[in-house]
């Protein structure tokens, strides 16, 4: 069999794989983080406060899966599991109260944990309570929790574990899970100067064995397995090129608003990890702060507030006048909860919040900014299209002489 350091190092070398598309090469990714743990603690409070309903579609919980699948990749499909089926009662958290009780007690004492040891001890309990379809697919939940300890569980990355290990991990059980978790760890500790401490690198490995993307040793291909794959390497040579054409369309908008903000008389400042960029010949940072201004906030909510496509400040101030999240194609609710961060840390500035969109994408804003759960937040974001601010950047700069100028392309839900 060849080595495995070999298969790592063709794992990385492929500029189409997850490790260089999710793992290193997409910044939502380390942005997902903080709003998927903000989403568990709803879900966790939803179901303390008994608001958490009967179905899957319109919850919380929907709204934690739907950040986790914005990811994509690895992690699509992930809601799939939590879907309710009626007819078969699965998974039974919606309509069995009890099982509701547990399924928030076991989040949030996973939220909590500081140990490995603890966070296997909740798993096992819930298992002992064998709620119907409350599988190991909620790992990919636990994953973003405690990302150095748990890692992601789906049908992929069973079937790259089952390849690479020559096993037979069945998809479903959590005691396969903890199994294949013990391997997956020892394996990483073995390779972690190729690999990560954070687990989503090897978890993108398997994904790519399970997915046939990686031919090892051993795996037997029938001619029509061939021309799936050839299909399959077309279609993600293809995404990662609209992967690229999608970060040029946000490196763009980001250059749009500092530019505006700039001619409106703002101190503009653009995401932490975003200051290198340049858009043509201009680099971010000669149209934006050096540096964050101060604010008087936990250092981890700060952290988040700081990777914000772009901010406005009143000049000579820590007053934040606007804030501006670029979303590509993949990702609104992610950037919703990061302008309700901001909003609700300093609800003394009254700011503006706008998503920036993809002109295909406006249908999906307004049933995010249409969810129950945003708008009984009262934090108020309107958004504005691609199209529109590229149209008017300059007659916004030329005619424009404060922030109530952008209300002329904006765009809010009723």
């Amino acid at each position: 069999m060849e080595s495995l350091p070999a298969i790592i190092k063709t794992y990385k070398h492929d500029p189409a794989s997850v490790y260089n598309t999710w793992f290193i090469g997409n910044e939502e990714r380390l942005k997902a983080f903080r709003s998927i743990k903000r989403g568990v603690l709803q879900v966790i409070e939803d179901i303390k406060t008994e608001k958490f309903g009967n179905d899957f579609k319109g919850s919380s919980l929907e709204f934690v899966l739907t950040a986790i699948t914005e990811q994509k990749q690895v992690f699509e499909g992930a809601a799939h599991p939590f879907y309710w089926k009626p007819k078969m009662r699965i998974p039974d958290i919606y309509e069995n109260q009890t099982n509701k009780r547990a399924f928030g007690q076991f989040l949030e004492n996973c939220y909590n944990a500081t140990k490995e040891e603890q966070v296997i001890r909740e798993i096992i309990k819930l298992d002992t309570l064998k709620i119907k379809g409350l599988g190991p697919a909620v790992a990919s939940i636990l994953y973003f929790l405690h990302p150095t300890l748990m890692p992601p569980f789906n049908t992929a990355i069973v079937n790259g574990f089952n390849y690479l290990f020559r096993d037979n991990k069945k998809l479903g059980s959590w005691t396969e899970y903890l199994r294949m978790r013990e391997v997956i760890l020892k394996t990483n500790d073995d390779n972690k100067s190729l690999l990560s401490n954070d687990l989503g690198a090897i978890a993108g490995l398997l994904y790519e064995i399970g997915m046939r993307n990686i031919i090892i040793e051993g795996q037997v291909i029938a001619e029509e397995e061939k021309i799936k794959l050839l299909k399959q390497y077309d279609r993600r040579h293809k995404e990662v090129l609209d992967e690229q054409h999608e970060e040029n369309l946000h490196t763009e908008m980001q250059f749009h608003l500092l530019k505006i903000g700039k001619a409106l008389g703002y101190n503009p400042i653009s995401a932490n990890n975003d200051r290198s960029k340049c858009y043509g010949e201009v680099s971010f940072s000669f149209i934006s702060l050096d540096q964050f201004p101060a604010l008087s906030i936990d250092k981890d909510t700060l952290s988040t507030i700081q990777l914000i496509d772009v901010i406005w400040f009143e000049e000579g101030t820590n007053k934040v006048v606007c804030a501006f999240e670029v979303e590509k194609s993949t990702s609104i609710y992610s950037g919703i909860l990061r302008l309700s961060d901001l909003a609700f840390s300093l609800p003394d500035h009254s700011s503006s919040l706008f998503i920036i969109i993809p002109d295909k994408r406006e249908k999906d804003v307004v049933l995010q900014l249409s969810r129950p759960s945003i708008k009984k937040s009262q934090v108020h974001i309107k958004y504005i299209l691609f199209s529109d601010l590229r149209e008017h950047c300059d007659a916004l700069c030329k005619f424009g002489d404060s922030h109530m100028i952008l209300e002329k392309i904006a765009k809010t839900i009723s």
